[in-house]
């Protein structure tokens, strides 16, 4: 069995145009909920993003010798959270 492919990627299946040219009724307006002062104060503000770190990462720049560097390399994903764990071992107090 042999599988066609698209010419083009499939559509969201949206009609912005429809949508663009719509227009709100007065009726319409009716349909709609009074905004009261209750409403206002349950509602909040969400900015998205990450939450802030309560021990946020620095960039720094550090010469290393280069087999120290792929022997880190070598043990594998996650060798830089390894050596930053291990220097916090040893970090001066």
């Amino acid at each position: 069995m042999t599988a066609s492919k698209r010419s083009s990627p499939p559509s969201l299946g949206s009609d912005l145009a429809k949508v663009a040219t719509h227009v709100i009724q007065p009726e319409q307006y009716e349909e709609l909920p009074e905004l009261t002062e209750d409403m206002l104060a349950r509602g909040k503000v969400n900015k998205g993003g990450r939450p802030v770190s309560l021990n946020p990462k620095k960039l720094i720049s550090i010469r290393l010798p280069e087999d120290v560097i792929l022997k880190w390399r070598a043990s594998g994903p996650g060798w830089q959270t390894r050596m930053a764990e291990k220097l916090a071992r040893v970090a001066p107090k």
